[in-house]
């Protein structure tokens, strides 16, 4: 395999328990948001791949924790389920949790989490439940306002003004994010690269 193929971003596993890990390697990124909006079209624009990530119109549909070798697996992307379906029974929410919560507080390697809010909607309790839980274990947040794509350029100064006050005191350096236009992809790469730079500098 030449080197150019061997950085191509890989599905490495899906696990749904710290048993399926991967064994602890590089720093881990982890995506999360509610169900439909738009984490998976967001991962693949950052890894400039149209199918990397499965992206479905039914939402709910990732049910496990899958993981990615980004750049020679010198970084992993790691996607979590998605929440707040309402039309997903109650125990299959519950084991989401615990499997989420698992992932977020033992895994040494978690360098922070991307929290996904899309700019049309107002933040939700569950949004505000995952930003406050990872504030209390320290766990650092970079927010990315997705689907910026679908408004206006005044519409979407609107919303990032009435969405400023809330998410500031979570990421006041929160993202503006399209994967149709590619806004916001640089610098949400860039707070990525400060991530796992403090991992690694550990």
């Amino acid at each position: 395999m030449g080197r150019g193929a061997s950085r191509e971003p890989r599905f490495i596993t899906g696990a749904v328990d710290p048993r399926g890990y991967p064994p602890p390697g590089p720093p881990e990124i982890a995506f999360a948001g509610r169900s439909n909006v738009g984490k998976s079209s967001l991962i693949n624009a950052l890894l400039r791949r149209r199918k990397l990530v499965r992206v479905s119109s039914t939402p709910g549909h990732t049910r496990q924790i899958n993981f990615f070798a980004v750049e020679g697996d010198r970084l992993r992307f790691v996607d979590l389920p998605g929440y707040g379906f309402a039309k997903v029974p109650r125990r299959v929410k519950a084991g989401w949790r615990r499997m989420v919560e698992d992932y977020l507080t033992r895994r040494e390697t978690l360098a922070g989490v991307v929290v996904i809010i899309d700019i049309r909607r107002d933040p939700g309790a569950e949004d505000f439940m995952l930003l406050d839980f990872l504030r209390a274990h320290h766990i650092p947040a970079v927010i990315a306002v997705t689907k910026a794509d679908k408004l206006s350029g005044n519409q979407q100064a609107t919303r990032l003004a009435r969405l400023r006050p809330t998410l500031e005191p979570f990421d006041p350096r929160f993202v503006p994010f399209s994967a149709v236009s590619g806004l916001g992809r640089d610098q949400l790469w860039g707070r990525l690269r400060e991530l796992a730079a403090r991992v690694r500098g550990q």
